[in-house]
């Protein structure tokens, strides 16, 4: 194929052959009527054959234009679906929308957020993945999710995400309803030295967070058992398994299986619950669409 045979010459006829006029065309294409002709006439140089003939300023289509626009038009539209069937295949620009959260945030953010995204886009079909911090981001970055909610570090900041931050939440410790911790105001973990402790393995945000608090405490803890969700967590605490640091968030849902107490200043720790999505798709409708509903929440939440 002649390189002058490109989908800009093409489209630029295929244009002037619907508005009939130099002049029309331009006017739709955004273009000079010097720049349209010059694409027309540069295409028929390329095919070797005339498309036109000359009448006064008029360019009168030949049996080989109306050809060509009808073939061209073909083109265009089977080009047309090939880009959204690879685009659907890579799953951008499709209405699959695959959605990532941490176990913890399916107790209140998760289920408003999609609520709201359905109201937003209600052709969206959302599938949803519970994992820990560390294997959302690696789907998020092997392009399996699309946008993930998890908890950032502090000074989080890189130019591969973006962010948009939705709340704050503080890490308690969390004790069974028969312990006599219950009753304090708030605790220092380091007078919890002979307590024993259960956690969350090794990728989960809450696990981090509650490493950072017993290193701010200057305690090791004596961890009896790790678990890989937040649930499974709590039922341990509850039957007296062990003690447990926890987000806050849980409180409201499992007030009658644990109680949450306060970390003193010198030890506490907060997450920072978060949108995250690769910057790379930031400009895709459907996670365009997240974000808004995002900064709707975030919005909604805010302390007055």
């Amino acid at each position: 194929m002649d390189d002058g045979i490109t989908l800009k010459k093409l489209d630029i006829f295929l244009t002037f052959m619907r508005a009939g006029t130099l002049a029309e065309a331009a006017d739709q294409l955004g273009l000079s009527v010097v720049s349209v002709h010059r694409a027309i006439h540069s295409l028929e140089e390329a095919l070797k054959c005339p498309l036109f003939r000359q009448e006064g300023r008029l360019l009168v289509p030949l049996p080989s234009a109306q050809v060509l626009a009808e073939q061209g038009q073909q083109v265009l539209a089977s080009l047309d679906d090939a880009i959204k069937a690879v685009r659907e295949t890579a799953g951008v620009y499709s209405n699959q929308f695959k959605l990532g959260a941490l176990y913890s945030l399916t107790l209140g953010t998760v289920p408003q957020l999609i609520a709201g995204l359905k109201l937003r886009k209600g052709e969206l079909n959302i599938e949803l993945t519970l994992d820990s911090n560390t294997q959302l981001f690696a789907k998020l970055k092997a392009l399996e999710l699309d946008v993930i909610l998890v908890a950032l570090e502090p000074g989080f900041d890189d130019p591969e995400f973006i962010t948009l931050p939705l709340y704050q939440d503080d890490i308690c410790l969390a004790v069974p309803p028969d312990s006599p911790l219950q009753a304090l105001p708030q605790t220092n973990l380091d007078n919890l030295n002979d307590a024993t402790f259960v956690t969350l393995a090794k990728g989960f945000a809450t696990s981090q967070d509650s490493y950072r608090a017993f290193n701010k405490a200057g305690m090791t803890p004596n961890v009896v058992m790790q678990v890989s969700d937040i649930f499974s967590l709590i039922s341990m605490v509850s039957a007296g398994v062990g003690l447990a640091l926890l987000p806050r968030r849980v409180e409201a849902v499992f007030e009658n299986k644990i109680r949450l107490i306060p970390l003193t200043p010198e030890c506490q720790v907060t997450q920072q619950i978060s949108m995250v999505c690769l910057a790379s798709r930031e400009r895709d409708p459907r996670i365009l669409s997240c974000i808004a509903e995002c900064r709707s929440y975030a919005r909604r939440i805010a302390p007055k």
